[in-house]
């Protein structure tokens, strides 16, 4: 679920979805190389009750139910990877102000702040689309944003200088990236089909070259290492093996 257009591709309209005339995104192929996905457009606990794992690409605005519906199902046990770009900077075939483009803007600041988090923004960065190491994996970034600890009772890591987080909140766990970037559909980043890889194998599971626990422990003590901000505050990732990525 998002608007980035990963399933569906960069479609105008439904003649081009009936059609399969649509630009697809690449990101969906990769996606699909171990995983079966299927598109929602609405979180409640019915749709979501039947869902392991949940990606959120830049999603629109949640609606309170749909941010109360989200953080159970998390709660519970399920496995969310969520970008959250605070600039959008890849193109797009529709012009500023179409519906059908990216939201510009993450929108998400109730369920950031549920779960101990605040995105800032520095508008005075560089701009231009660049690799930032995030231990051992060039992360494509472009206007970046920043996690932060929005309390002392986050339920996040954040290592390193900010750009993901690490949460444990009930059951599940919540991977937050501060930045879209390396789903650009156009020219996106040589980078990019790796960090999505290194992203979904330690939120969603074990397959491919992270298979078996240490890809989630080696993460964990990334983290450990890399938190400056608050010493002694570490994820305890929960790991469910053998499970199917049902929603995107």
């Amino acid at each position: 679920m998002g608007t980035v257009p990963i399933y569906w591709g960069e479609a105008a309209g439904l003649e081009e979805l009936i059609h399969g005339d649509a630009p697809p995104h690449w990101a969906r192929a990769k996606l699909e190389e171990h995983f079966t996905l299927a598109p929602i457009d609405y979180l409640s606990a019915e749709t979501l009750a039947k869902y392991h794992y949940l990606l959120l690409a830049q999603p629109r605005g949640l609606s309170p139910e749909e941010n109360v519906a989200l953080d159970r199902w998390v709660r519970d046990g399920g496995q969310l990877l969520l970008f959250a770009d605070p600039m959008m900077t890849g193109e797009s075939r529709f012009h500023l102000g179409d519906r059908r483009r990216p939201q510009d803007v993450a929108l998400l600041s109730p369920i950031l702040a549920r779960w101990g988090l605040d995105l800032a923004f520095d508008p005075q960065q560089a701009a231009g689309l660049q690799a930032v190491d995030h231990h051992g994996t060039a992360m494509p970034v472009n206007m970046r944003g920043v996690l932060r600890y929005a309390d002392e009772q986050a339920l996040c890591n954040i290592p390193g200088e900010g750009l993901l987080a690490h949460c444990n909140i009930g059951d599940g766990q919540a991977m937050v990236i501060a930045d879209a970037a390396m789903l650009d559909l156009h020219g996106p980043h040589a980078n990019a089909p790796t960090a999505l890889h290194w992203l979904v194998s330690h939120v969603f599971g074990d397959f491919g070259d992270h298979a078996g626990n240490d890809a989630i422990a080696t993460v964990q003590a990334a983290d450990s290492a890399g938190n400056t901000d608050r010493p002694g505050h570490t994820a305890n990732h929960n790991h469910h093996p053998g499970h199917e990525i049902e929603g995107q």
